[in-house]
């Protein structure tokens, strides 16, 4: 067994190292960690907004004064993205990451519509629909995010720039040796707007929509798609690359774009388009003690488990497994290349997570409203947040059992295994 899995190994590593290091995996993840502390103000506006208790009248009132917490962060999650994008992309080739990201930005609302309105009988422009910079443009954002900052840092290594005679102040040196590669990129991108607006009858917003992102969100918020992506976090985890790190470069996109759909939809109080969001994947899945869903291993490692070692790696394991850090158990263990604890440390997150699946399109359980809850957030807490229900942190309680009875009879057998060198 230690053979093939040693072979396995050697295939697999190289593979996932060439994954975690992608440049634009990398880029993206950061991209998207930018956004992070503003979507969370978005959240906690949210969650107090809509309290259970409140009646309708109330919620009203509250969102009328204090929405706009949540419009300008959640809502327009695709600005801070693409910004961010450049920035990064930029910062990258070593090229200034402001005016990286201030192209992108600026490329991504050139391709994006801006809505006519009537105001005495005349036409006006300017009008920016709120769904265009969050879930709806999240695609064609990253996308001509990408692209821009790829232009414009090519064009600047090139040395296309207007250099400036020393003393010119830093600044003022930067803007002029911006100008040149913003604006070719900009013009591209111009060109290219009035190409589908004036040829086509077109919109990339709705072209990018239609053709890559319904179809990807469709596919990532299936079941299938769920559990192979959890398959792999915690297939990579086993040989001790950060599963979620890989796997979620990838998954994140996808999404995010349904916590904002779902977020929509509930503030508007209609029913939840999705069950697999964001919130779903840290609130069901990392929200039970880590990766792999540990919460219960540990506790029975602490409390159950004879043999020092275990006993005393459970209990320095419990207070962060509480908050969902989960390295000194899958170390400590250990968890990685323990091929006897193989089977339900990939086992226990698939089967929970079906469950989870299953009783949330019953209707059993409210899926997440699209608010986005710290993965930090303790057991029970986060599920009631994530589901503005009760019921949430009910279901978490279920998970934990679940996991604890999946692990159990492997714990006993790591146990009962002989140890020649470790007090018992």
């Amino acid at each position: 067994m230690n053979g093939f899995m040693d072979k396995l190994a050697e295939k697999i590593m190289p593979l996932a190292n060439k994954l975690g290091q992608n440049r634009y995996l990398t880029v993206l993840r950061d991209a998207f960690m930018l956004s992070f502390p503003l979507t969370m103000f978005g959240s906690i506006v949210v969650v107090i907004n809509n309290l259970p208790f409140f009646n309708d009248a109330t919620k009203g009132i509250l969102g009328d004064l204090f929405g706009n917490g949540q419009n300008a962060t959640m809502s327009i999650m695709s600005v801070f993205v693409t910004f961010g994008i450049g920035y990064y992309l930029s910062e990258s080739y070593e090229v200034e990451g402001i005016f990286g990201g201030a192209v992108s930005f600026a490329s991504f609302l050139i391709l994006t519509p801006f809505a006519m309105t009537l105001e005495n009988g005349e036409k006006i422009s300017g009008i920016l629909s709120l769904d265009r910079l969050g879930a709806k443009g999240m695609f064609i954002g990253m996308i001509a995010a990408f692209l821009a900052a790829e232009i414009y840092c090519r064009v600047t290594k090139r040395g296309w720039q207007i250099k400036m005679p020393d003393g010119v102040p830093p600044a003022v040196t930067k803007s002029f040796a911006a100008l040149i590669p913003a604006v070719l990129t900009l013009t591209v991108f111009l060109i290219v707007n009035a190409i589908m607006t004036g040829v086509f009858h077109a919109n990339l917003h709705d072209v990018i929509y239609e053709v890559i992102q319904k179809p990807l969100t469709g596919l990532g918020s299936s079941l299938p798609a769920t559990l192979l992506a959890l398959f792999l976090v915690q297939f990579l985890w086993f040989f001790g690359l950060h599963g979620q790190i890989i796997v979620n470069s990838v998954m994140d996109p996808i999404w995010n774009t349904l916590m904002l759909d779902n977020l929509e939809a509930y503030k508007a109080g209609n029913p939840l388009p999705h069950i697999i969001s964001k919130p779903f994947m840290e609130t069901f899945t990392v929200g039970l003690g880590g990766s792999g869903m540990t919460l219960a291993v540990v506790i029975l490692m602490a409390f159950v488990l004879k043999k020092k070692q275990y006993r005393d790696v459970g209990r320095l394991a419990l207070a962060p497994g509480i908050f969902n850090v989960n390295e000194p158990a899958i170390f400590g263990l250990p968890i990685v290349l323990n091929a006897t604890i193989l089977i339900p440390w990939v086992l226990a997150p698939l089967v929970v997570t079906t469950i989870n699946y299953l009783v949330m399109a019953a209707g059993i359980v409210p899926p997440p409203t699209g608010v986005s809850v710290p993965w930090t957030v303790p057991i029970v807490a986060s599920g009631i947040l994530a589901t503005n229900s009760w019921l949430g942190g009910a279901l978490q309680i279920l998970d934990f059992i679940i996991v604890g009875f999946i692990w159990y009879p492997f714990l006993r057998i790591l146990d009962r295994q002989p140890s020649y060198d470790i007090e018992q």
